[in-house]
């Protein structure tokens, strides 16, 4: 984890990140932020799978279309699911209060100088749902293509935008991201037509060559194009997980990430 950008303590763990520590050393507190953060997000997908509701985490870079994806997706569910949304950004309610306008629950969280979620913001976050009253919660991680694929928050699934208005290489630079997608979301795909050096072709095999076998799907939230094919895949993914939180299987869980190391700590082992 990172001095300069303040992702090693956020407002969810600075408690741990002080607690004593044998050694005190760079690593022994690290590894203790990040055991800690397993152990709360464990928790936290106990608490969603007893309520039988699917929770997505969102990650992309600044500017993707997190938040138009959910207004589009609001819309398009309105008189089928209940939803709520957890917003992550640095400053600002901007976001939650587009999310609000939509007649749907969302709690802010401001993260000061953290640049990613972590699962005891998560947590704090959830006293403010009445978790029986949702289907699905989808949580709008700070917009980063770095840390939030390292910190699990308790979700069941990770889906990661990438926009047309960015690199089609993006998934080969950032790895541990894109690894971590069970889905793949090719945003404001109405400008492909104006921005000729963005290939969805390209952008996908870079995701393949990452051997993920997440759905990659393009769309544009503000167009109201192609929406089916995500609206499709939620469905799904609820339909799963309320079949298997009452019979008490093993929990869905998002794709695993056994080498996303926060950045930082290979240089302290």
């Amino acid at each position: 984890m990172c001095d300069t950008c303040g992702c090693n303590i956020t407002p969810g763990n600075r408690e741990l990140a002080y607690k004593p520590v044998n050694g005190h050393t760079a690593v022994s507190v690290l590894k203790n932020l990040l055991a800690g953060n397993d152990d709360q997000a464990k928790h936290n997908r106990q608490h969603f799978d007893r309520h039988g509701l699917l929770a997505i985490n969102l990650m992309s870079s600044p500017g993707a279309g997190k938040t138009a994806l959910l207004e589009a997706t609001i819309d398009a569910f309105r008189d089928q699911y209940r939803i709520g949304v957890i917003e992550g950004d640095l400053e600002t309610e901007n976001d939650a209060e587009r999310i609000r306008a939509k007649g749907v629950s969302a709690h802010q969280i401001t993260t000061g100088s953290a640049c990613h979620l972590d699962a005891h913001m998560v947590h704090d976050a959830l006293h403010e749902f009445p978790l029986n009253e949702l289907d699905i919660l989808f949580i709008e991680n700070v917009g980063n293509l770095v840390c939030p694929a390292s910190f699990d928050l308790g979700q069941h699934r990770n889906v990661v935008l990438l926009s047309a208005a960015e690199g089609d290489d993006k998934p080969a630079k950032y790895p541990v991201m894109f690894r971590a997608a069970d889905l793949v979301l090719l945003t404001k795909s109405d400008l492909l037509p104006v921005l000729d050096d963005f290939d969805p072709v390209r952008a996908e095999s870079y995701l393949r060559n990452l051997a993920s076998r997440a759905p990659f799907i393009s769309l544009s939230s503000r167009k109201n194009l192609n929406l089916q094919g995500w609206l499709e895949w939620l469905r799904l993914e609820l339909a799963q997980q309320r079949e298997q939180s009452p019979s008490g299987d093993a929990t869905t869980k998002p794709r695993g990430q056994p080498d996303a190391v926060p950045p930082g700590i290979r240089a302290l082992v």
